[in-house]
This record gives structure tokens, sequence and C-alpha cells, in this order.
């Protein structure tokens, strides 16, 4: 880890495929220097033929699949518990709205490297921040 935690995501109008992960691991890379460590749930499109061909292609790419019904292992629910909080009583009036209001909360989240790293240390993952990131 660079010592800096990030949030880097992408919305997406309907249910992603494997060409939408994939993209969006390519554009992760081109922002990313040396090996990722992506920790990520075993959904379809996040195990498909094109991901395990990517990452055939990409030394540096390494997905770590969490076990299977464990949120508490998955920093993200962290990032959604925070995005909800914003959100809860917001009524957008169409897609597009709801997209500005969660884009608008998500960078809100991402500036915020505290509530990052909160995120991280406060799920059951295995402690691999240095002990100078932790608050």
């Amino acid at each position: 880890m660079r010592g800096r935690p990030n949030l880097y995501f992408q919305l997406h109008p309907k249910n992603i495929q494997q060409t939408e992960v994939c993209l969006f691991l390519r554009n992760l890379l081109r922002h990313l220097r040396g090996h990722v460590f992506l920790f990520w749930d075993g959904g379809n499109p996040h195990k498909g033929q094109l991901v395990r061909a990517l990452c055939r292609r990409v030394h540096r790419l390494h997905l770590v699949r969490l076990p299977a019904y464990a949120p508490e292992f998955n920093p993200d629910e962290g990032i959604w518990k925070l995005a909800k909080a914003t959100l809860a009583n917001g009524c957008p009036s169409d897609i597009f709205e709801l997209e500005r209001s969660l884009t608008r909360t998500l960078r809100s989240i991402r500036r915020n490297r505290r509530n990052l790293r909160g995120c991280i240390t406060h799920s059951a993952l295995p402690p691999f921040l240095p002990a100078s990131l932790h608050y």
C-alpha cells in the first residue's frame, strides 16, 4: 500500500458484466503503480474468463477473493454504510439526480482518508496497513 488509502469507483445504470469489470481494472491499473491487491467478493462478473485472462496478462494485479457471505471482511460495507447515512433522507427525482448525489457522496467519502482507513481497519480482514496509518 502506498500509505494513502483511496476509493475508486464507477457507477452503472444496470448490473455489470465481465466487460465492465475488465474496463474498470484496466482504468485502475493506469492510475496505480506497482502491485495492486484488490479484495472483492466472488460475484459472477468478478470470476469470469475475461477477468482471469486479464490477470494472466497483468502480473502486478492480484485479486483476493473474500469469503462467501462474509460482509464483515469487506471494507466496502463500511463505505456503503457511510454513503447510506448521507443519502438516507434524499428523494431524487430521477436516475440522473440519484447518480449525481451518489457521486458527490462517494467523492466526499474518498476525501476523508481517516474514514477510508477506518473502513479497512474495522473490517475483519487481517491487518495489512502499516501501524503508522492507524489512528
